[in-house]
């Protein structure tokens, strides 16, 4: 919620879309990862009550992998005349991965990459952005904390109160999602 309100403010967006994957191939042969329905609802609820943003199932809708530029290339279909400026936001930790993404390059034409930045230090530098990318830096947050935090505590049934908001913690009692909370 803080990384989505700081984009819109430095960015002045109109409308900020939270994209749900439907299977984020990168991580999907790797790691375990929640249904998308649940990823979705998820989303809705910590959408809900940030003006100008909006939970989106273009990729659920789509099915398959995940890419996000074929999502760029729908919005855009989508938007019609003229074309909107469209900025991928990031967090700092992927712009290593850039490269290996699909169609990369095609990519790199249609949108801006905001980079949301965790504040600096030896354990988070700031990252080298491949050559032929536009980019917009967004100071981050000052609050670290991460989804695998989350779940974490939620495994050991601890308290998530107080790392994410009220809407959150309801859908994943609700939907009875990653472990029992207390």
């Amino acid at each position: 919620m803080a990384a989505a309100r700081a984009v819109q403010t430095a960015l002045s967006l109109d409308r900020l879309l939270l994209v749900v994957a439907n299977d984020p191939w990168q991580k999907s042969p790797t790691r375990r990862v929640s249904a998308a329905e649940d990823r979705f609802a998820l989303t809705e609820a910590l959408a809900d009550g940030i003006p100008g943003v909006e939970a989106s199932r273009l990729e659920i809708d789509r099915g398959g992998p995940s890419y996000s530029v074929v999502t760029a290339e729908e919005i855009r279909r989508q938007a019609g005349r003229p074309e909107p400026e469209l900025f991928l936001v990031v967090g700092a930790d992927l712009v290593p991965e850039l490269e290996s993404w699909e169609r990369s390059k095609d990519l790199r034409r249609l949108v801006t990459l905001a980079v949301v930045s965790r504040p600096t230090s030896a354990s988070h530098p700031t990252p080298v952005v491949p050559s032929g990318w536009r980019v917009e830096w967004i100071d981050g947050p000052m609050v670290d904390v991460s989804s695998s935090e989350v779940r974490q505590a939620l495994s050991r049934g601890g308290p998530i109160e107080h790392l994410v908001p009220p809407g959150v913690v309801h859908c994943i009692r609700g939907r009875n999602m990653y472990a029992v909370l207390r």
